[in-house]
């Protein structure tokens, strides 16, 4: 359904770069985001106990909250998948039977 990331694919996004310890440089790259987002989701994710960060290391590390996150997304993640797909699939019988009961020549 194109290319837009919603809302939880740019946190999923995010968690999964720093699941690995990551700067901040490193995120907004890897997640391909840009350093006004990113900051935005940063306090966002880091409000929400989803990753911390460590002064000592000086980057962000996942929480086991981060971790659950990720878990659940995948699952969901394959849902919407087949669901998107079941969706395409009667959109496309639905034009079929459309074309059937028009006017005009198929």
């Amino acid at each position: 359904m194109g290319n837009y990331r919603g809302r939880l694919d740019i946190i999923a996004d995010i968690l999964q770069v720093v699941s690995g310890d990551a700067r901040k440089t490193q995120i907004m790259y890897q997640a391909n985001l840009s350093y006004r987002v990113l900051q935005r989701y940063l306090a966002e994710i880091v409000g929400a106990s989803l990753i911390n960060f460590v002064d000592e290391k000086r980057c962000y590390v996942l929480t086991a909250k981060g971790r659950e996150f990720l878990d659940a997304y995948e699952k969901y993640s394959k849902t919407n998948r087949q669901v998107e797909k079941r969706v395409d699939d009667v959109r496309i019988k639905k034009n079929v039977l459309e074309k059937l009961c028009s006017s005009e020549e198929l």
